[in-house]
């Protein structure tokens, strides 16, 4: 997976990180209306630049603080009338600027000193006020219950003194159950630097910046620093005044629906969610809880159905409001039964894959293609290529194709309706229950697709995404408001409001709008309604901070951007009971399974019962539909307890439910992201991808929020040397064993070590084998040298090895363990060297996701997997390409001798750069083969007996268990057969090709 960026407001998001993002100390609130601040300094003059809590910065390069200090000190009051406190940065109007190493001070009212990248309270001068007392003590309170650790250390160093030896020092003075405390005594030293740890190795490093803590109590929770801070395990008086009634409860109905609005009940403190109660008949009553939001939606009810409704509010106390009156509605008639298919079953290990982009593979129907806002900006309009170019359609029409080449598995890219201004290759989920409408046309549905691959014994393995959505949140689950206005700045981007109208990317602005001047229509063009979106007032039950006001921070356009106006984790524009609220800071941390990639990819709490319900009802449809499994995007980002525990059992119990037997050859496949050249990624044990292969070996907490924090801790204690191994893909001696697969999670995964290592063949092939014990069974590892992410060594580009590296890479992928996959163009080293992606920034023609289409114009027809009975045109002239050839001819080897799908393989007795035996034995069938790819080889202690060449047809008798190939050539390779009874060998297979001969 790999998002693009947005161009037209790519500066939001830097605003939004830079304003919320980045936590720096408060000050004690002293004073109401004022602030004093004492900044240290060696400069002869000093400028405060500041920006009160809802203002505008002052102009360039600020105010002189000229007011009279004390030595190295200089003062200025800043009159903050109904503001709360201020950012600043300091400069010596020579152009010399501190501010916070680009984060700037946060400070609040009272008398404040600025020192040394530290915000403490107190006045530095003497006879100015209350002073520092000698024998400065840091009181350090750390909330532990957040990151879910029971206990924490202090790693610090006091300004000028040296860092605590790792881990640091326990925090074991006594606190509170969700407080850990320690007293730091700072003799001379003005403040300290601290990191946090559990002393299991999970650390919070403020995202690799460290603390500052000045003198007094100070706290830090959720990455926030609080200076002089009140003592944080006082107990507040309970809070036991229940919230208001809502009112204004409404019903509607549509077909199996039922829409809930209501008005916003108040509290003394805060309303933190609603509980509706849903009554049908003399049933049961049942409960449902939401969040901050006033409306609600009751999807798959009962047709023709009377339901009767009332909602009450509830605080953070837990205190309820009474009922508010009732409101029913009767549901309409069931919508018709989503169209069904059936998979085709059997062990995914007899297919090789074909993955596409759908929407730059092929296009069938021009009539759906859509440029979006980023077309002309791009440069794709100069090229007359719209991002969403290929279709289904496209691919139904080269089937034959991929067929021809020899695939019986397609891969394509997640399929779900996406919302984002660059989403063509579909990982900006928005409406995960309905396909994308740019990919479909009459005649040619995801359905239709599905049907006609399976009628040709072609399987469709579905990108999938559980870790994040769109930007823009999911339809169904969340989707938050954002601050929008139709002014003279900014209504290009903002569709004027149509009441009930929803998002539809088929429907582009044509940049014709006569209110707009020439400049606002051509940044409007192209992009979709979204008046389903955005408001210029704060609409009820709003958590995002200030709301629509203006920041320092101006967009590429120049326009003045707002709070609120771009989505962000750490802003509170999505409810923590439904998205993660932080950015990912250490990417061998917790903090990756729990925080955001990206901006547009706004990351599921998927510990939350609501997000894996929805997701679970969603990838269920397409189950029903057919499909024969599953890629797993960004799986590495989830954690293998919910995996485990939440939605492998959950698609595996639907697949057998509603397909039988065929249902357990569902196969899954992840992209664990290690992108590293090593066995274990960086040592962690939970980011590496052979740990989600297998099952959790303990019990943890029932609550699932905990229980991935217990997890994550416990694994990376065991550590790498304690993690399990099997023989599961070696044979013993030359005996093929039954595996066991009783520890396995569900999961396979796709192979990143030989990914990372494919810049030879050798190279990955040796990486490989040294992994295969700690995976649950490597022979189900999907294996490719490059994707639409990265090449090899995480390449930036397309593979351009050369052709002859390119068969050898193939000759391995084909006969060594595992399932071969190849990203569509390699067959012809389309697009070698170019970069793999660029987002918007440059046309999609010079990339690596570039239009394949033109090398497929003209028919195809395929006799047979690996077979071309007849071809014309462009297509005709692409299937006569050397690697066309030698990948079809391997496809028929591959398909031709079970050992090379299924077999458990050994070097043991093995000379030979690439060589290697290996063995399937099940039922009748009984097949053994000795590969060598490239080089000569010497196998001893095999069994006797006849061995016969697929690539050749060379027959060796074997009657002292040594048997000798001598090389054939880069790319070429020998695999000898051992004619068994019952079991013969095939023979030579297919016809000599330009590598294969």
């Amino acid at each position: 997976m790999r998002s693009s960026p947005q161009r037209a407001l790519r500066l939001l998001t830097v605003a939004v990180v830079g304003l919320a993002g980045v936590a720096v100390p408060l000050s004690a609130a002293l004073a109401a209306n004022s602030v004093t601040v004492y900044y240290a300094t060696g400069w002869t003059g000093a400028n405060i630049h500041y920006q009160p809590t809802g203002g505008t910065w002052t102009p360039v390069p600020g105010v002189a603080m000229d007011e009279t200090a004390c030595a190295g000190w200089k003062k200025k009051t800043v009159d903050l009338g109904t503001a709360t406190g201020l950012k600043a940065a300091f400069n010596n109007g020579a152009g010399t600027w501190d501010n916070n190493g680009g984060r700037d001070y946060t400070v609040g009212t009272g008398t404040v000193k600025v020192s040394g990248g530290q915000v403490t309270a107190g006045n530095p001068c003497p006879g100015g006020g209350p002073t520092d007392p000698p024998g400065k003590q840091a009181v350090v309170y750390f909330h532990k219950k957040t990151k879910g650790w029971n206990a924490a250390n202090i790693h610090y160093q006091p300004t000028g003194g040296t860092w605590t030896p790792v881990p640091g020092v326990a925090m074991d003075e006594t606190a509170c159950a969700d407080w850990a405390k320690k007293t730091v005594d700072l003799g001379t030293a003005t403040g300290i630097k601290a990191a946090f740890n559990n002393g299991s190795g999970t650390w919070d490093n403020n995202g690799g910046a460290d603390y500052a803590l000045g003198t007094g109590l100070t706290t830090v929770k959720d990455g926030v620093v609080r200076a002089n801070a009140t003592e944080p395990c006082t107990p507040e008086p309970p809070d036991t005044t229940a919230p208001s009634v809502p009112t204004g409860l409404t019903a509607t109905a549509e077909g199996t629906t039922v829409k809930l609005s209501w008005n916003e009940a108040g509290d003394d403190i805060a309303v933190t969610g609603y509980e509706i109660t849903r009554r049908k008949g003399s049933e049961a009553p049942v409960t449902l809880t939401t969040g901050t939001n006033t409306v609600y939606t009751d999807a798959r009810l009962e047709a023709q159905t009377t339901y009767a409704y009332t909602v009450r509010a509830r605080d953070a106390a837990g205190n309820r409001s009474g009922e508010s009156a009732e409101a029913a509605a009767k549901t309409g008639d069931a919508p018709p039964g989503p169209a069904k298919g059936s998979p085709l079953g059997g062990d995914p290990r007899e297919d090789s894959i074909y993955f596409v982009m759908t929407a730059r593979f092929n296009d069938g129907d021009t009539s759906n293609n859509r440029g979006g806002s980023q077309h002309t900006a791009s440069g794709n309009a100069r090229n007359d290529d719209p991002m969403f170019r290929g279709d289904f359609k496209g691919l139904i029409d080269k089937l034959d194709y991929i067929k021809g080449l020899g695939f019986s598995a397609l891969w394509i890219t997640p399929v779900v309706l996406n919302r984002s201004d660059y989403d063509f290759h579909g990982y900006h989920g928005w409406d995960f229950h309905r396909v994308d409408t740019r990919l479909e046309t009459p005649g040619a549905t995801y359905q239709d697709l599905i049907n006609k691959a399976h009628a040709k014994g072609i399987k469709i393995f579905q990108d999938v995404v559980y870790n994040h959505s769109s930007r823009w949140g999911a339809k169904g689950l969340y989707v938050p408001p954002v601050w929008g206005a139709r002014d003279e700045q900014w209504k290009w981007l903002y569709s004027e409001k149509v009441p009930g109208k929803e998002y539809d990317p088929m429907e582009e602005h044509q940049g014709d709008d006569p209110e707009m001047t020439a400049r606002q229509n051509e940044m409007a063009k192209g992009r979709p309604y979204n008046g389903d979106l955005w408001s210029t007032a704060a609409p009820a039950g709003n958590t995002c901070r200030d709301y629509g006001t203006p920041t320092q921070w101006k967009s590429p356009e120049g326009f003045t951007i707002h709070n609120c106006q771009w989505p962000s984790p750490t802003s509170g524009m999505f409810p923590a009971e439904t998205y993660h609220q932080c950015w990912i800071g250490n990417w061998e941390g917790s903090d990756s399974k729990s925080c955001w990639l990206h901006d547009d990819l706004a990351d599921l709490n998927t510990e939350n019962k609501a997000v894996q319900d929805y997701l679970i009802d969603a990838y269920n449809k397409y189950i029903d539909m057919g499909v024969d499994g599953f890629r797993v995007d960004t799986a590495v980002h989830v954690s293998r307890l919910m995996w485990n525990r939440r939605f492998l059992p959950a698609l595996q119990q639907h697949a057998v439910a509603t397909h039988g037997d065929k249902g357990k050859d569902f196969y899954v496949f992840g992209e664990v992201g290690a992108f590293v050249n090593d066995k274990w990624n960086r040592g962690s044990v939970n980011h590496s991808a052979q740990f989600y292969t297998w099952k959790e070996r303990r019990e943890f907490s029932p609550d699932d929020a905990r229980a991935v924090v217990e997890q994550f801790d416990y694994e990376n204690l065991m550590g790498t040397g304690n993690q399990p191994t099997t023989d599961n893909a070696f044979l013993r001696g030359n005996a093929y064993h039954a595996p066991d697969h009783s520890k396995f999670s569900g999961m396979n995964v796709i192979d990143m070590r030989m990914h990372m290592n494919f810049g030879d063949a050798p190279n990955a092939f040796n990486n490989g084998k040294d992994s295969d014990d700690s995976y649950n069974d490597a022979t189900y590892n999907t294996v490719y040298v490059d994707s639409h992410d990265y090449g090899p060594n995480k390449s930036n580009e397309r593979y351009t090895g050369g052709t002859d590296a390119w068969a050898e890479n193939m000759s391995l992928m084909w006969t060594f363990r595992g399932i071969p996959t190849l990203y569509y163009g390699s067959e012809i080293e389309f697009q070698k060297g170019q970069r793999i992606d660029c987002g918007p920034t440059c046309p999609l023609a010079t990339t690596g996701r570039a239009y394949y289409g033109d090398h497929l114009a003209g028919s195809v027809t395929a006799s047979g997997f690996g077979v071309v009975s007849s071809a014309t045109g462009a297509v005709a002239q692409t299937l006569d390409k050397p690697l066309v050839k030698h990948v079809q001819r391997l496809n028929q080897i591959r398909r031709a001798i079970p050992a090379l799908q299924k077999g458990q393989y050994s070097t043991e007795g093995v000379t030979g750069q690439m060589a290697y035996k290996r063995r399937f034995t099940q039922g009748a069938v009984d097949s053994f083969v000795l590969v060598s790819v490239s080089g000569g080889a010497t196998f001893t202690g095999i069994p006797n007996g006849t061995y016969v060449d697929a690539v050749t047809g060379d027959s060796k008798a074997v009657t002292g268990g040594t048997l000798t190939i001598t090389g054939g050539g880069k790319g070429n390779m020998r695999a000898y057969v051992l004619s068994l009874p019952g079991n013969p060998a095939p023979g030579k297979v297919g016809t000599a090709g330009p590598y294969l001969r």
